[in-house]
């Protein structure tokens, strides 16, 4: 158990997407107890305000539609670290550039810092290309994630099922307009759990259990990666590999 440990040490980061009323957060908060390590979730939007010295309330305009202050933030906000310059008040611009030049400072200074579970904010695109980041996408079938909304939020059901298909929408534009990216889109992670079956501390099991076995691939050079890694050949052809075709001769 220790040597596992030790080997999850290398990797910096967590990046959660979810579906709206998947239970997403909750796996993010669960895992971040269960590792040791910090959440980045709705800070990203309080930590960009500070440093552009505009309000929260400017900056969250920019943020993925963000669903307003989440009381967990003020604990962990001591470990994000950018490597930005002091604050300087700015004017915001209508294509949000300004912002999301200062959101991604902010994800990567996390990053730096090392050991955080990033919740949403791109931070599966931003970091695509690090190895040392393991990326999540948590979904579930409608009915369940409204009956998790109307239990957690007390709404009624349609109210719940109005409330997600907004904050679906909501976070699939951002990241279209923002990155180009279509957050169903399973090429941007290395494991999608669905979360209508098993339950959120099973999900956390599996996802403990990805980032161990990723940051055991660190060493392993890039191009001895992939499905046919250590694999032989078949010993003959697939059973559904058709013949090539013949092309007949025409007549003399």
């Amino acid at each position: 158990m220790d040597a596992d440990r030790v080997v999850v040490h290398q990797m910096r980061a967590i990046t959660i997407s979810r579906e709206y009323g998947s239970g997403g957060g909750e796996i993010a908060a669960r895992l971040v107890k269960r590792l040791g390590w910090k959440l980045v979730d709705h800070e990203v939007v309080v930590r960009v305000a500070e440093h552009l010295g505009v309000s929260e309330a400017e900056a969250e305009a920019y943020d993925e539609w963000a669903e307003g202050l989440v009381s967990r933030i003020l604990s962990s906000l001591k470990i994000v670290q950018p490597t930005m310059p002091g604050t300087v008040p700015v004017q915001m611009t209508t294509d949000s550039r300004i912002y999301n030049q200062a959101r991604r400072r902010v994800i990567e200074g996390a990053v730096a810092a090392g050991h955080v579970v990033i919740v949403g904010r791109g931070a599966q695109v931003l970091l695509a290309k690090r190895r040392d980041v393991l990326h999540v996408r948590v979904v579930a079938p409608l009915k369940p994630r409204i009956a998790y909304v109307m239990r957690r939020e007390g709404l009624s059901q349609e109210e719940a099922r109005a409330r997600i298909q907004l904050k679906d929408r909501d976070r699939m534009r951002y990241l279209q307009v923002e990155h180009r990216q279509n957050p169903e889109d399973a090429h941007l992670y290395d494991l999608v759990v669905n979360t209508g079956v098993l339950d959120l501390e099973s999900a956390v099991d599996m996802i403990c259990l990805a980032l161990e076995r990723k940051a055991r691939r660190l060493s392993v050079v890039t191009g001895e990666l992939g499905p046919g890694a250590g694999l032989a050949r078949y010993a003959g052809q697939p059973s559904d590999f058709p013949p090539p075709e013949t092309t007949a001769k025409p007549p003399e």
